[in-house]
């Protein structure tokens, strides 16, 4: 149930056994199941997997002044930019963001805004985190595992 980069379980993965056979010697359900985990983790690393972070869907709605202020800092989180609009005198901004990049962001807005913005998010879907961060997740994994 965990896999080797950080030890998180392994998802879409899908397995097609082609071809085996049972000798009455040695073939038992112990032999097969090592077999199949042996197979599993040496396509696994050649396959190059990767780890994927959940990415939410944030609306942000803050004063037209502040439109730009806060575009900014949703970039500096990674995020991407989805639409943004004008209503009145409020800019509101659709964007995804990965959900690690979004803690403490209420503080970080209400600073930025004069606690005149609000926010809300939701579960979008998962991507690939960054080769960087893939590096540092499994480096700290290996480290803690040793």
């Amino acid at each position: 149930n965990s896999g080797a980069l950080i030890g998180a379980p392994v998802e879409g993965a899908r397995v097609v056994l082609l071809d085996g056979a049972a000798h009455a010697v040695d073939s038992n359900e112990i032999a097969f199941r090592v077999a199949a985990i042996q197979a599993f983790r040496q396509a696994y690393l050649a396959a190059s997997p990767v780890i994927l972070e959940p990415v939410m869907r944030v609306e942000v709605v803050v004063p037209s002044e502040y439109q730009g202020t806060v575009m900014g800092d949703l970039n500096r989180r990674k995020g991407t930019i989805m639409d943004s609009t004008v209503n009145g005198d409020d800019a509101i901004i659709l964007s995804e963001v990965p959900l690690n990049n979004m803690f403490g962001y209420s503080s970080i807005l209400r600073s930025n805004t004069q606690g005149k913005g609000e926010f809300s998010m939701e579960y979008n879907h998962h991507a690939a985190v960054s080769r960087e961060v893939q590096d540092e997740l499994t480096n700290t994994f290996a480290k803690a595992k040793a």
